[in-house]
This record gives structure tokens, sequence and C-alpha cells, in this order.
């Protein structure tokens, strides 16, 4: 029988009100029909995290397997609930805020992380020039990377505060929280392209390995997809992201609309 987890309640945070994305801005948010600035997917996909983190303890983090795909805006201040119910092994996700379902995913734990081979993975920089993007920006086939980041001391600390994380166990053995992987997906974007406001709709990532605070994170990024659906551009990205140029620590697959119905007919 399926048994159902407790409820994690978060109370959302912008992260992001501030970023280039103005998706996150409340003036410019609204403009595209939302209530206000949206609560980055990658956060939200991050409080969806606690709950295997939870249920698996370290073990989620060195090989787990979650996806979530974003249906409705999380605002900020508002409360989000992770709801879990576990049946054979898996986890069905929902997260509801203001009644309405916001986010739907799924969560297990492999017997074992699957092996990845780095040099199926193509390192290339950041480009050197960003420029505007346009459909032809994402050739299907073509690889990315990304800057490398890098969160240590006050910057991990204050990454857990900002995705209401409690988990003692990140400071405790000095542990990456896996949602700094998807930030780093997104930069995937950011780092090569001047983009409008734009949406992360959804993310499927398979870890492999524990990250570490202090970690030299950078992806390795190739575009699967480009499309038009309903008059939003998509881009789907299949990545490897990696630390400290050795290390693999996910296989991810990242969707975004990159340009949204409204801007893409401005």
């Amino acid at each position: 029988m399926p048994n159902r987890l407790e409820t994690y309640r978060v109370e959302a945070y912008n992260t992001a009100k501030q970023s280039e994305n103005k998706m996150h801005d409340d003036t410019v948010a609204r403009r595209f029909g939302f209530e206000g600035g949206l609560v980055p997917g990658v956060d939200v996909f991050a409080y969806m995290m606690h709950v295997p983190l939870a249920r698996w303890g370290r073990d989620f983090l060195s090989r787990g397997l979650i996806e979530a795909r974003f249906i409705k805006p999380v605002y900020d201040g508002e409360s989000a609930d992770v709801d879990a119910t576990e049946h054979n092994g898996l986890l069905t996700i929902e997260v509801f805020s203001r009644t309405e379902l916001c986010a739907t995913g799924t969560a297990s734990l492999p017997a074992a992380a699957p092996a990845v081979s780095l040099s199926d993975y193509v390192a290339v920089p950041a480009v050197a020039e960003r420029k505007p993007v346009s459909p032809a920006t994402f050739e299907i086939g073509k690889w990315f990377g990304t800057t490398p980041r890098r969160w240590a001391g006050q910057d991990a600390a204050d990454y857990l505060a900002d995705i209401r994380e409690t988990d003692p166990i990140f400071a405790r053995e000095s542990l990456g929280h896996p949602g700094l992987i998807q930030r780093v997906m997104n930069r995937v974007l950011v780092d090569n392209t001047i983009l409008g406001p734009w949406i992360h709709v959804g993310s499927r990532m398979q870890l492999v390995s524990a990250a570490r605070i202090g970690d030299e994170i950078t992806a390795r990024a190739k575009v699967t997809a480009n499309y038009e659906k309903k008059g939003h551009r998509f881009v789907e990205l299949d990545a490897l992201v990696v630390a400290n140029g050795m290390t693999p620590l996910a296989h991810c697959q990242h969707t975004a609309i990159f340009q949204p119905r409204e801007q893409a007919a401005a």
C-alpha cells in the first residue's frame, strides 16, 4: 500500500529578485500574466529534494534520482507544501501553494549510481562574448560550458538559508546541496547568451557523487532539442555536471522556455 509521508512546509523565498532574468521581478512578471516575480524553479526543486533526503539520507546525495515539472508559479513569502507518497521504492512528490498544484515529480534510490564517462561529455568554456538569444543560438548538438562556480563558507550557509534547508548533514559532513547543481544547469543558458525573461520548466537529475562544500562546479551540456510549442521557444539540454574538472556529480536533463510567446512575438 502507498505510504503518505509527512508534509514538508516551506516559506518560499524569491532568491532572484535582482537577477538578470526579469521573470523574477514583480513588475515584469505581471506583464506576462503572473501575480508577481516567480520563485526560481531550481529553488522549488530544492524544496522537493528535502523529502528524499529525509527518507534516504546521505545515500540519496550519492546516487539518488529525482525529476520535477513546474506547472504554476510559487510566489515569494507564500507557503509551499511538499507532499509525498511512497510506493514500491518510488516517491511521488507534489508541491502545493495557495491550494494550487505548482510542481510534480518523483524520486527514487537506485541500488548503485550509474557509470558515467567524462569523455562522453565535451568540456568547452562559456562563450567569450554573449549575444542576444535567438532560435539559432541553441543549435541541436551544440556543446556549451559554464563559468566555474564555487559555494564555500558563508556562501554555502547562505544558500541553505535561502532554500530553507535545515538538515544538519550538509554542515556536519561538509557537503554541497544538490540544488546547487541545478543552479549550474541554469547557468548553461545564462553564461552563453543574453536572455530576456525566461522560465525553467522541468529537470531530471541522476546524482552520481555527493558534492563537497567548496567544489568548483561546471557543466558540460549538449543541446538535444529546440522547438516551438504554443508560441513558446523551448530548449532541452543533456549535461554532466562536474566537480573540480574531474569528478562527475550528476547527469542532468534540463528544459526551459528561453523565449516566452509574449517575448517571441515582440
